[in-house]
């Protein structure tokens, strides 16, 4: 026996009504791109073919669950049938429907091909907020505040706005929460920091590459450089901070090291300009910052 619930007695009011008809026009549109009678979208979904005529014609005041029942036996997310927003041309929700399938790496590769073919912001446009990424060691803080200061703008840290929001030091913030939390604190912070600082030095943390939402924030706010160094200049200036923990089992260390830096690569390489600080001088890779920000000016 199929689920049904009776119509609603009192005719809805006039912008209810055009909703239930845009709602209507979209299951009868999704029914149709899956090549579905009336009759075997209602024994997929379990709703009778009554009420679906009703609801395909705007007269239906279905419940969320029926409606959740329907657009799960059209394969099409529940969100997509109840927008308020007019529907989608048939390409852009058959792109939706293959973007929704990529994993997150890929996602971010996806926005940066379809950024390259069709434009996105000039990145002299986003000149006055420089910010740094990779891992740490590479040289973030040391050439981030050293680059802040040349230009007279605030430098900021985003591991430790991401400590005080959270009111933990980070290593706390992922045994107490878990890196979920720490993501959605990471993302807050930026998005403080994009709103409060139109001229500003960043300093982000290693992995907020692996956060396609909010990387994808950092990259169309700010001009990115990817601060770079090999492996075993990482290790060494880890160990040169102060941090021993390398030390112990430094073999290990060091595959870890290198299998983070492959898995990471390509989006590190998504940054607007590259610096590679291996076997240089502080002195040198700040002139090569300098220099790459006034041309980029």
């Amino acid at each position: 026996m199929t689920a049904e619930l009776s119509p609603s007695p009192a005719e809805p009011p006039q912008d209810d009504q055009a909703y239930l008809q845009q709602l209507g026009a979209r299951v009868r549109d999704a029914r149709t791109r899956h090549g579905l009678s009336r009759k075997a979208l209602a024994a997929k979904s379990g709703v009778s073919e009554r009420y679906l005529a009703q609801l395909e014609s705007g007269q239906g005041n279905i419940s969320i669950l029926l409606l959740r029942q329907v657009s799960a036996a059209l394969e099409t997310p529940l969100t997509e049938l109840l927008s308020e927003r007019d529907g989608h041309p048939i390409e852009l929700t058959l792109l939706i429907q293959y973007l929704e399938k990529l994993s997150p790496k890929k996602l971010t590769q996806a926005r940066a091909i379809l950024s390259s073919a069709f434009g996105e912001q000039d990145p002299l446009e986003r000149r006055h907020r420089i910010a740094l990424i990779g891992l740490r060691g590479a040289g973030k803080s040391t050439l981030g505040r050293r680059l802040a200061e040349s230009l007279g703008v605030h430098f900021v840290e985003l591991d430790d706005e991401i400590e005080r929001e959270a009111g933990v030091p980070a290593s706390e913030i992922f045994s107490l929460y878990g890196q979920n939390a720490y993501r959605r604190f990471e993302k807050r912070c930026l998005e403080r920091i994009v709103e409060h600082h139109e001229h500003v030095v960043i300093a982000a943390g290693g992995g907020i590459v692996n956060d396609p939402p909010t990387y994808e924030l950092l990259r169309s706010a700010c001009y990115t450089v990817w601060i770079k160094a090999s492996p075993e200049e990482h290790m060494q200036r880890v160990i040169a901070q102060g941090d021993l923990r390398p030390m112990t089992g430094r073999e290990e260390a060091m595959a870890d090291l290198r299998r983070i830096l492959a898995e990471r690569n390509e989006l590190y390489g998504l940054a607007d300009a590259i610096i590679d600080t291996s076997n240089k001088t502080v002195d040198a890779s700040q002139e090569e910052l300098q220099n790459m920000y006034n041309i980029s000016s």
